[in-house]
């Protein structure tokens, strides 16, 4: 326990996205312990039980390493255009392809979330969210591309891009939960908290 009322709260993910995500709604982790496997997609696995999956793989890596009673919350985000998953963008490349493909059209940014108790404790309570939100860009110049681009903020982005960053100027809806595009739905996890049978958020 952390204060000998509750579980500490660990966070299964190095974003510091998320982090500033959940301080944004008062709640910041005991512990930050990120998830290292491979997020590839298995053959075939379509984009909703691929993020489901990595999301609970996540979570569940997580809690062995706990030596104490702990809460595990982690999350996984993607973003397909209807079946195609597209990667997160590690180099320049990639992260243009990404850009072009995604120019004037609609796509679905998944976020999940899997919640689970570790050392014990609330034994069976795993709590899943998968939370869909439909993102659409206007159609992209070339100048605007390359300036996409050079703003760097693309890397490690799924689909390569972050709605907190200079896509913000090109990106004219987005239809659902604009904190699960940048990496955490906040209506969702705060429910799942409240929902534990000890208080992490009021």
């Amino acid at each position: 326990m952390t204060d000998g009322t509750r579980p500490e709260l660990v966070l299964a993910s190095a974003s510091p996205r998320r982090v500033d995500l959940l301080r944004q709604i008062g709640l910041t982790p005991d512990r930050i312990d990120a998830a290292d496997l491979d997020e590839s997609p298995r053959q075939n696995e379509t984009p909703r039980a691929c993020v489901a999956r990595l999301a609970r793989m996540k979570a569940e890596l997580v809690a062995t390493r706990c030596q104490q009673e702990a809460l595990v919350l982690a999350a996984d985000t993607l973003v397909a255009v209807g079946r195609r998953i597209l990667p997160k963008a590690e180099d320049r490349a990639t992260a243009e392809r990404c850009l072009r493909l995604l120019s004037g059209r609609r796509h679905t940014v998944l976020t999940a979330v899997c919640v689970l108790p570790a050392g014990g404790w609330a034994a069976g309570r795993v709590v899943e969210r998968l939370v869909e939100t439909d993102v659409t860009f206007s159609r992209l110049t070339e100048a605007q591309i390359a300036a996409l681009l050079d703003q760097g903020d693309w890397q490690g982005k799924a689909g390569g891009y972050a709605l907190q960053g200079a896509a913000a100027s090109v990106i004219r809806y987005v239809g659902g939960s604009p904190s699960a595009v940048i990496g955490l739905p906040l209506f969702e996890t705060a429910q799942m908290l409240r929902g534990q049978p000890c208080r992490f958020i009021a």
